[in-house]
């Protein structure tokens, strides 16, 4: 038994636990007029989240990595090919119960948004001053998430039965209040990660300097 447990384990790839759906988003830098700007979309009517402001992106479509998919998905929404688009690194990304999604920052190379025509998922594009996003913080607010219970769940398999205490769990959101556009959830949490990743390396090579 011991020779059949090696084996199994010797060469096996751990995976979450779980059936998480899996998704890549673009944030997109855009250079114009010697100024730093990161591209957000609005989503469209024919779209889940219609009004929405994101980051393209989308699912991981079978045979692909989540960079690959963030490329396809940014040059489909945006009606740019994918040459224009490089990508610079990763940061962080979200894992939850339900799905998991993971943020690639990269160059998209147009003169002006006026080039970007999007498909139909998109109904508008524009963009933001990075400068302004660095000197911009986000507000958080707190939801918390209620455990609730099928009439046949089996609290009988359980120590304390009805009386186990279970995990309360509580989730942050931030939002960023800004004139004419707003940013919350994902996007917003993703923004907030790659400033603070900035002000990190600006901290950082001052401090060598």
């Amino acid at each position: 038994m011991w020779k059949e447990i090696e084996k199994a384990l010797k060469e096996y790839d751990p995976k979450q636990l779980g059936q998480q759906k899996q998704f890549a988003v673009l944030l997109p830098l855009v250079e114009t007029d010697g100024q730093m700007n990161v591209l957000f979309e609005k989503r469209s009517r024919s779209v889940s989240q219609p009004n929405e402001t994101s980051f393209p992106g989308g699912a991981v479509e079978v045979g692909e990595t989540y960079e690959e998919a963030a490329v396809r998905e940014t040059s489909e929404e945006l009606n740019v090919k994918p040459d224009r688009i490089k990508i610079i690194g990763e940061i962080d990304f979200i894992a939850a119960h339900s799905h998991v999604i993971r943020c690639f920052v990269g160059k998209l190379s147009v003169e002006s948004i006026d080039e970007i025509q999007p498909n139909e998922e998109v109904s508008e594009v524009f963009t933001l001053p990075l400068e302004r996003l660095l000197n911009l913080q986000p507000e958080y607010h707190a939801v918390k998430m209620k455990v609730e219970h099928k009439e046949d769940f089996p609290f009988d398999l359980i120590a304390n039965g009805q009386r186990h205490k279970w995990m309360s769990a509580r989730q942050l959101i931030p939002f960023y209040r800004l004139p004419d556009q707003y940013l919350w959830g994902y996007t917003a949490q993703f923004m907030h990660r790659f400033v603070q990743i900035m002000k990190a390396q600006k901290s950082a090579d001052t401090q060598r300097d």
